[in-house]
């Protein structure tokens, strides 16, 4: 058995140096660029238009956060959004920023915010395109994503036909094989871990109650998942975030010394530490990007899929959720995670040495015992149960869709029994493989979604600009919902 983990580690370490090599982290952060000038830097051109239809909606526009009726399969745009983030915040605001900080150093966190920056809008056209191609199932559920695009967008055009189709199939099947290993074992392993350094619970009890928890969730379908995330995440954020504003607060005489690092190390200004594993502008990057990608998940073609879900008629407006959901995933979580570990004394700031044994959760929990004392691993241990679980919920979704797209929609209960029997094994387990192989499945994903992304660039973009002239310029020009001219007519205002 060891002998064949160990297979398994060498052939994971290769591929995953190829998906993670210089040429994917171009495609990523091009793919980002590239969204950004075609239509015209929307995510701050329009920011207070983003802002106001997004977070600002939830107080001023029932129809944001009203619930659909019970024989309508949608979901309403604020459960898509807490779904979303549900799978998104999660051990990769703690345990990959910690990762982050100690192999890249403090200069990873300043790629991070470039990667979330241009992934804004990354996520932006994954739902432009996911609300554009989606369709509904026998069951009259809405199913959208990358695997919906590729093959009905990029496969429409001359000669594509049959790569559209290919790579449709090859992002469900990464898809599926990713949902198991970032959205169900590494984050249960998580959870298992923490709760028996945090309150002595051995993983099997751990994993037990989560197989019963997520057994109510999972199988009762995508409406009982989004009712759960919509109260845990808000909860499980705010929560989270009252935290780490509380170290920054306390710390914030280090504010102006924790930025001055991150920007140094970003440019191999400062000296190399010996804490750090490897050194310079390379690892900073390589590493931000990764767990930049890890974290919000922009690029991969994830959280299109319940996205696609929600009962809004635009596409862009869907979008525009997915510029809030990056932004909030990176821009504000992560990067207090990364104050916190930074301003607690743990890094050397001139050097990026860690100053530390503990990694990982450990670490954060270590930067939070600073102000919180011993209550403060226990705080991360419960954040990472919140976090890592509601990730899991979010996660058996997207899992399930790749899977009704390569097997059909009535078999999709074998994909959720098998997803719930794997929450035990993955909390009974020594996992840290599922940790690398997490990251390569996540590469896989990517690439086949940003060709698809990056080859429909035109048709995001001209639908871009048909919302600000209807919408904000007040033009009498005809809307762009589908691609389906019967669901254009079942959506005309």
């Amino acid at each position: 058995m060891n002998g064949f983990v160990d297979l398994i580690t060498r052939v994971n370490s290769v591929v995953n140096s190829f998906v993670w090599g210089i040429p994917m982290l171009i495609l990523l952060i091009g793919t980002g660029i590239l969204m950004t000038a075609l239509t015209k830097f929307f995510q701050l051109s329009h920011i207070g238009h983003w802002f106001k239809n997004t977070i600002g909606g939830i107080f001023s526009d029932k129809h944001v956060t009203k619930h659909t009726g019970k024989d309508d399969k949608a979901i309403s745009q604020f459960q898509s959004l807490c779904t979303a983030l549900a799978a998104t915040i999660g051990t990769g605001n703690i345990v990959g920023v910690a990762s982050a900080l100690i192999s890249g150093g403090p200069g990873a966190i300043f790629w991070m915010w470039i990667v979330a920056f241009f992934g804004m809008m990354t996520n932006f056209s994954e739902n432009v395109l996911g609300i554009y191609y989606r369709r509904k199932n026998a069951k009259g559920e809405w199913c959208g994503g990358a695997m919906y695009y590729l093959k009905d967008g990029l496969g429409s055009y001359k000669g594509c036909r049959q790569i559209g189709a290919v790579l449709a199939v090859l992002f469900s099947i990464f898809c599926l094989l990713a949902s198991f290993g970032i959205g169900n074992m590494s984050q249960i392993n998580s959870i298992a871990a923490n709760m028996d350094a945090a309150f002595r619970i051995p993983p099997a009890v751990t994993g037990a109650v989560l197989v019963v928890l997520a057994a109510l969730v999972i199988v009762g379908g995508l409406k009982r998942i989004a009712s759960v995330t919509e109260k845990l995440v808000p909860f499980m954020a705010i929560a989270y975030i009252i935290g780490a504003l509380v170290i920054f607060f306390a710390n914030i005489s280090h504010a102006g010394a924790v930025f001055s690092a991150i920007f140094k190390g970003a440019f191999g200004l400062r000296a190399v530490g010996g804490g750090i594993v490897g050194s310079g502008v390379r690892m900073a990057l390589t590493w931000g990007m990764k767990r930049g990608v890890f974290s919000n998940e922009a690029g991969l073609g994830s959280s299109v899929m319940v996205h696609s879900n929600s009962n809004v008629k635009e596409p862009v407006r869907q979008g525009m959720w997915g510029i809030f959901e990056v932004f909030a995933d990176t821009m504000i979580v992560c990067t207090l995670t990364a104050f916190a570990v930074l301003s607690s004394g743990l890094i050397d700031l001139e050097t990026g040495a860690v100053l530390s044994d503990a990694s990982g959760s450990a670490l954060v929990g270590e930067a939070f015992s600073t102000v919180f004392g011993s209550f403060g691993p226990m705080f991360i241990a419960i954040a990472i149960l919140l976090f890592a679980f509601s990730t899991v919920l979010g996660w058996s979704h997207y899992g399930s869709k790749a899977w009704e797209y390569l097997f059909g929609t009535a078999s999709t209960i074998v994909y959720k029994l098998v997803f719930i029997v794997i929450i035990f094994i993955g909390a009974t387990m020594k996992l840290s493989l599922a940790w690398d192989l997490s990251d390569t499945f996540n590469g896989l994903m990517a690439m086949p979604n940003l060709i698809g992304v990056l080859c429909l660039s035109p048709l995001v973009a001209r639908i871009t600009k048909n919302y600000v002239d209807r919408i904000l310029r007040k033009k009498d020009v005809k809307p762009m919902l589908s691609v389906f001219p019967e669901i254009n007519e079942e959506h005309a205002e």
